[in-house]
Order: C-alpha cells, then sequence, then structure tokens
C-alpha cells in the first residue's frame, strides 16, 4: 500500500507496506492477533526477519509463519539478511527451530543473553508437552533445537551490532520478561524500532522499557493491550492480598497458576 508521506508509518496485518524512503514491511504473524509474530522488514535493501513465532491456537500449518512468503524458491539465506528475535515467549520464537532446521535458514541470527538461555527451555517444554504427551506430530527434535541456537548470535544491551558494511542493529530494554529487548536498525539514512512485547509499568521483577530518543522512519509495536485501561499497580496488589488473606483465614490453601517462567519471578 503506497504512500506519498515521510511521516513514521506503522504497518498493518497482513499488508506490505511501502514507504517512499524505500522500507517495505511484511506482516506474518500477529496483525490483529495474538500468535506468531513475525515481521520481515526490507530497509534500503536489507532484509530482517523479526521475530519467528509459533501460534498456540492452531495445530495445522497455521501454526507457523508463511515462510514462502518470504522466499518462494526456498533460498532463505538469499532472502534475509539476518532475523533478529525479542524475547523467549513462543509467540515470538516458537517457529526457529523449524525455519533453521526444517526450513534450512543459515544465515545470523540475534537476540539477548537471557534469550538465548531461556529460549531453549521453552522450546524444549513445548515439544516434550506435544509430542510426549499429547502425541502431536513432531515438529522439531531437541537436537534441532541445541543447533538451531548454536547459531544464535547474542548481544548485549544498547549494544551497536555491524550486521554487514550496510546494517546495523542494537538491542533496548523491553521490561516484560527478562531479557526482552526492542530492536533498532538502521541502513544508510532510514531506521525503525520493532518493540516485541514490552512494559512501561515497572514491577517488582523488572524496571519499565527504556529507549534512547531517536529519529524514526517506522515504528512497528505490540498493542495487544492499547485499548485496555488496566488498575494501578497497588490496586491490583491489594485486591490479590484481600483474596489470598480471606482464602487463608478461612482455613483454605491457595494455590496460584502461573508460567514458570516471568510471572513466577
Amino acid at each position: 500500500m503506497p504512500t506519498q508521506t515521510r511521516a513514521p508509518q506503522l504497518a498493518s496485518a497482513g499488508k506490505a507496506l511501502l514507504l517512499p524512503m524505500a522500507i517495505d514491511c511484511l506482516v506474518l504473524g500477529a496483525g490483529q492477533e495474538v500468535g506468531k509474530s513475525c515481521a520481515v522488514v526490507t530497509i534500503n535493501g536489507k532484509r530482517i526477519m523479526f521475530d519467528c513465532g509459533m501460534h498456540m491456537g492452531y495445530l495445522d500449518r497455521r501454526r507457523y509463519p508463511d515462510f514462502s512468503r518470504v522466499a518462494p524458491d526456498g533460498d532463505f539465506d538469499g532472502a534475509l539478511d539476518c532475523v533478529v528475535i525479542t524475547h523467549f515467549h513462543l509467540d515470538h520464537v516458537g517457529a526457529l527451530p523449524y525455519f533453521t532446521e526444517v526450513c534450512g535458514y543459515r544465515g545470523p541470527i540475534y537476540m539477548t543473553y537471557p534469550t538465548k538461555a531461556l529460549a531453549p527451555l521453552m522450546l524444549e517444554d513445548y515439544r516434550k508437552v506435544m509430542v510426549e504427551r499429547r502425541g502431536e506430530e513432531e515438529q522439531f527434535t531437541t537436537e534441532n533445537i541445541a543447533d538451531c541456537m548454536k547459531k544464535v548470535i547474542a548481544v548485549d544491551l544498547k549494544q551497536t551490532v555491524q550486521v554487514d558494511s550496510e546494517l546495523q542493529i542494537r538491542a533496548y530494554y523491553a521490561g516484560h520478561v527478562i531479557g526482552a529487548a526492542m530492536f533498532y536498525a538502521k541502513v544508510g539514512d532510514s531506521a525503525l524500532v520493532y518493540t516485541g512485547d514490552y512494559n512501561m509499568t515497572p514491577d517488582r521483577h523488572l524496571g519499565a522499557a527504556q529507549i534512547d530518543r531517536l529519529q524514526l522512519d517506522l515504528l512497528i509495536t505490540e498493542s495487544t493491550y492499547a485499548t485496555t485501561v488496566r488498575d494501578s499497580k497497588y490496586t491490583r496488589e491489594r485486591e490479590f492480598l484481600m483474596a489470598v488473606h480471606k482464602c487463608v483465614a478461612g482455613g483454605g490453601k491457595v494455590l496460584i497458576p502461573t508460567f514458570a517462567l516471568g510471572r513466577a519471578q
């Protein structure tokens, strides 16, 4: 969808947004839905895949992004300059072993050190649940996960990484979960930020997202709760504690189901 303005533009679901400053965005997942985050951005001739997630609500081919849209001939190394993963949640990294070990992508993959440490735990847990407990067809093996992570280049926050002579990327603290990062990418005089999931409200575990003041041509942002007005942290903690005290005072026991990574901490 062409546009005549040079102002920053927000990519919409399922559409390639062609901007006059030579930035093209192909949204392959998480456009107007929650799941399989994946956006392929071409910036001044360089092509970056931001996130490579799976959709937890599907068990058929819709589980993964349609990678044929990236390279119809299957030459993913020629079609992409790098892959960037924002954090370890499966809707952002779940399709990565399939993309590298089954589809055959061999190019550079960037993520933060905590994401590189925790992503294989999430991926292996998912594989065990789907294959060993539910009897689903195996999409990737334990060895595939290990081989995939060997291709990953870990980066520090605010470290400027020169992917090649023209493309540079930089990670910024996103809050959300440990290791989560927003990524800045620049080629020539064009620049963009892809946020992934981020949190602007600090809690007792992580701080609020932080990023420099940047001159951008494109912002691609997570917006799952964009129209949700949440109670204050004080109000939510007070209601939680009141419910716990009421249960315990009545002789009951409190069971709190929560994600083992992130929420539990």
